[in-house]
């Protein structure tokens, strides 16, 4: 079967415009601060969009399931054939504090790890930018994602719906004070509307392997040296 032909609109990073490979668009949007982009199945989709470039523009999937791992190594559960397992932590010193993120991908017996750091940032902020790091740049994007997180805010925060609603209410929770971490939350939606993720908690420091090798990942990132400051921190 001839694979599906994708669109990448990119509004904003490097060079805007319409590509039809993945790579051509990363070049354009990986380390970019503020990206703004959206696979689409047709340059005509792409083309409206364009003119228009709003997150979450997309129908929102359906709620992605919360299950425990049926395997500590976290590889299979058998609920998506051929998917990319992925393991994300973040944190940070002190909260708000020098912090960092880490990512483990594995798939098809290989593995790949990413980490980064911040100056001054707060743990949510690393959780959240461990899961756009890991889906920005992910490798096979035409597979299924099995993404493993020990942060509830968030999975619950996709999977029960809550970034999504505060987005529609324009960055505010239904008691009407302002949602944390919009611009992070905004490129997360994104991404998860243009692959197919399933997000899945995972007990914190509990021995399984990939999650402590994220964590190590993370606190190394946050004692680099001369780490960038994280523009969207409001503290």
């Amino acid at each position: 079967m001839t694979p599906k032909k994708k669109y990448y609109a990119v509004a904003k990073g490097r060079k805007s415009g319409i590509y039809t490979s993945w790579p051509e668009a990363a070049a354009q949007v990986q380390g970019y601060a503020g990206a703004k982009y959206k696979g689409f199945a047709s340059r005509a989709e792409a083309a409206s969009w364009m003119q228009n470039p709003v997150y979450g523009s997309a129908p929102p999937r359906a709620a992605a399931a919360v299950r425990e791992p049926a395997r500590a190594y976290g590889g299979e559960t058998g609920s998506k054939k051929d998917a990319v397992t992925i393991y994300t932590d973040g944190g940070s010193r002190n909260n708000p504090g020098p912090g960092g993120y880490g990512v483990v991908q594995v798939y098809d017996g290989k593995r790949r790890e990413r980490s980064g750091g911040y100056r001054l940032t707060t743990n949510n902020r690393m959780e959240l930018m461990g899961c756009i790091v890991a889906l920005r740049e992910l490798e096979y994007r035409d597979k299924p994602v099995l993404l493993y997180s020990d942060s509830s805010y968030v999975v619950n925060g996709i999977s029960k719906g809550w970034a999504r609603n505060w987005q529609r209410r324009g960055w505010m929770k239904a008691d009407k004070t302002p949602a944390m971490n919009p611009d992070l939350w905004q490129e997360l939606l994104a991404l998860t509307d243009e692959l197919d993720v399933t997000f899945q908690w995972v007990r914190g420091h509990a021995g399984d392997p990939l999650n402590e090798r994220c964590d190590q990942l993370a606190v190394a990132a946050s004692h680099g040296e001369d780490l960038p400051e994280d523009e969207g921190y409001m503290g």
